[in-house]
């Protein structure tokens, strides 16, 4: 996870480019999405991370975006609902 605030503007445009970022998150929601999510375009950049894969945002604990993955914030529901009921 390497957060917004800790890369120049240059240094994020050659890992965009080179496709090292393929994922972005909000730090205090811990929601992660798509770098093109219209709702993650508009958050603060002191909030905003980035993720080389959707696993890494995963392992930290980030949930999918209901904007832009709204397939898998449904699944990702349906398992919280399923771990409810089993408690």
């Amino acid at each position: 996870m390497i957060r917004h605030t800790a890369l120049s503007r240059s240094q994020l445009h050659r890992l965009l480019r080179e496709k090292k970022l393929t994922w972005g998150g909000n730090r205090t929601l811990r929601i992660y999405g798509r770098l093109d999510c219209r709702a993650g375009k508009r958050m603060k950049a002191e909030n905003r991370v980035f993720f080389t894969d959707e696993a890494e945002a995963l392992a930290h604990g980030f949930r999918p975006c209901a904007v832009c993955m709204p397939d898998a914030y449904r699944h990702w529901q349906q398992c919280l609902s399923r771990i409810a009921q089993v408690r």
